[in-house]
Formats: structure tokens, sequence, C-alpha cells
């Protein structure tokens, strides 16, 4: 079964290399022009080549994680797919009421950055 998926697909084997030279090129020409049309305008600083715009490129990859979307799944490293399926169980557990008191407390603001924090009183 698996030589049949090769025989009918043996293409991606020529074009996913050709592709993916075509996207690097693209994105290494995309940051060299953006780099060489604002920051030596704004900034002062030199132009660069399209060798380094590809560093760049790297770097930031390396630095900011993937490159676009989320992939497969979320990006796991920081929990992101485990942690929108645990709150959209509980959604689906709250009750309309209970749902309208959540929003009523967050525009009233107990939740969020700017929420004051609530310290429980020991009882004697």
């Amino acid at each position: 079964m698996r030589n049949e998926w090769v025989k009918r697909n043996k293409w991606i084997f020529f074009v996913g290399p050709l592709a993916l030279a075509l996207f690097v090129w693209i994105g290494g020409e995309v940051v060299m022009h953006l780099w060489n049309w604002l920051l030596p305008v704004l900034f002062g600083w030199p132009l660069i080549t399209f060798w380094q715009a590809l560093g760049l490129l790297l770097l930031c990859r390396i630095l900011f994680g993937r490159l676009g979307g989320h992939g497969r799944g979320g990006d796991r490293s920081h929990g992101g797919c485990q942690r929108s399926n645990r709150w959209d169980r509980l959604w689906m557990r709250m009750t309309p009421e209970e749902r309208e008191k959540f929003f009523q407390d967050v525009r009233a603001g107990r939740y969020g950055p700017e929420a004051p924090v609530v310290v429980a009183k020991e009882t004697a």
C-alpha cells in the first residue's frame, strides 16, 4: 500500500524541494526589500544583502517561533491546544445563567489584568 502511494505521488519528491526553495527565496527577498526600503530611511541603518535577510529571517524564527499559523494541533510548547479545549469544556458545562453572570463580572471588571485582588479573611 505504501509503494502505491509513492508511485502515485512521486511528483511530490521533485516539486517539494523546488517549492521549498521558492518559499525560502521569496521570504528572503521580502525581508531584504522591506529592510532596505524602511530601515535606512527611518533609522539610518545600512542596506542588507539577500543572505543577511535569510539570516535575519532564521533568527526571528528561532527567537519568536513558528512561521505562520499554528500548524497541527496548535503550539504545544505553551499548552495552547490543551488550554483551549479545557475552556471549551468549561464553557459547555455552564448554564445560560452562569454564562450571563460571567459576562456581568467581566463587564464589572472582576476579571482581567485590571481586576482587584481579593484576599480571603481568616475567621477566628
